[in-house]
């Protein structure tokens, strides 16, 4: 979580009497605000807490709407991919029409370009997974309890399980977005922060590239709210007796933010720096990480670009945001490619000499690296390239 934040009004102390004071008819006249305590990894990690006028338990309807589990494509080879993910075509709102690509026991990838801002709902909440939306196109605001959050192209939008929201894009027809759902929280890596739990200075970020909420939306208003709740295969409809927004105010480390891209600081050196310099995020069973436009090499024999390698414990996957991508030909803004552990890749022929006089690279490229073996869905092999795996002959 990237750091301490408040917002509103809240009590003294934890747990303790919090008497609202706005003049305004309150809950059965209990006059208090309910205490709501958002947790990560049981009550033991980060944790915020909220207080609402009215309590968030109350739930008027539950309808389960359907269980879909994902299908992966049988009987497919260890070879390499590539995605031509930049055609997929609109469809569906913001929640219902992500598009599945990969997916393991930690993690589903999706891409999507909505074709509508809302359908049948326009909240929506992650009960069993965090959410990280990157913004590859378009912009706007995420609203939820937590208050109002602008985003905008090229930001990671962070949001822990369990929080309702909702997006409000600025013009729902540039939006474009690559979405990772994980069964683990969303966290700095652990080696960027010091004992006292501040970002060590020499990382490529600061506390100061990550922005919260930054202003309340209180919203008081009794009547039925519906949510779509999406838990792992499961989608619930499910109607609050009054807005979910009721919060005057709260604290904590745990609640939706962004960081954006271009706020990544590269870490170089005089030859190739090995991938771990660009993590990101962390989570369990994989990694997040963002390869942005920086200085090349500088040693004068340095070679410009990766070597051969094999992902020996990993698959790598790369979702090209902009730039020209030099060590790889064919491959377009908002490809993915999918280079499983087992067999290796590295740079295109060519593209080794050709980049010996470059001194910088200005690519923009979202990389994660799982732990166990990535699933191909169908919607996914229908973007396939199945060439791909033969690009590397002269």
């Amino acid at each position: 979580m990237p750091q301490y934040q408040r917002l509103g009004e809240i009590p003294r102390k934890h747990h303790i009497w919090f008497h609202l004071n706005h003049g305004r008819p309150t809950y059965k006249n209990e006059g208090i605000a309910y205490e709501h305590v958002i947790t990560t990894e049981g009550f033991n990690e980060a944790y915020s807490i909220m207080y609402h006028i009215r309590p968030p338990t109350r739930v008027r309807d539950i309808k389960l709407i359907k269980c879909e589990e994902l299908k992966k494509v049988t009987d497919a080879p260890l070879r390499h991919h590539h995605l031509k993910s930049a055609h997929v075509p609109r469809q569906g709102d913001l929640y219902t029409g992500r598009i599945p690509m990969l997916f393991n026991q930690d993690m589903i990838a999706y891409r999507h370009k909505p074709a509508k801002t809302y359908g049948e709902f326009e909240y929506y909440r992650n009960g069993g997974a965090d959410e990280i939306i990157f913004v590859f196109q378009g912009g706007g605001t995420l609203e939820s309890p937590f208050g109002k959050l602008r985003y905008r192209a090229e930001d990671y939008i962070v949001i822990p399980r369990g929080i309702t929201y909702r997006l409000v894009p600025d013009d729902v027809t540039k939006e474009d977005y690559l979405i990772l759902e994980s069964t683990g929280p969303v966290r700095i890596p652990s080696r960027y922060l010091n004992h006292q739990g501040q970002i060590r200075m020499g990382s490529p970020y600061s506390e100061r590239d990550f922005h919260g909420p930054g202003e309340l939306l209180t919203i008081d208003k009794d009547g039925d709210v519906e949510v779509l709740v999406k838990d792992g295969p499961r989608w619930t409809r499910v109607v609050h007796a009054h807005h979910p927004f009721d919060v005057v105010g709260w604290d904590g480390f745990v609640y939706p933010f962004t960081f954006n891209a271009q706020d990544f600081e590269p870490i170089t050196g005089t030859v190739h720096q090995p991938p771990p310099i660009h993590q990101t995020f962390e989570i369990r069973g994989y990694v997040v990480c963002t390869f942005a436009p920086r200085l090349l090499d500088y040693h004068p024999e340095a070679v410009k670009i990766p070597w051969v390698h094999d992902n020996v414990e990993a698959d790598e996957v790369l979702f090209y945001v902009r730039g020209n991508f030099g060590s790889r030909k064919g491959i377009e803004a908002g490809s993915i490619t999918l280079h499983p552990r087992g067999i290796p890749h590295g740079p295109h022929p060519g593209t080794i000499m050709a980049s010996k006089d470059a001194v910088r690279t200005e690519e923009l490229a979202v990389m994660f690296d799982t732990e166990h073996t990535l699933e191909l869905t169908e919607q996914a092999v229908a973007l396939d390239d199945e060439n791909y795996p033969k690009s590397w002959l002269d």
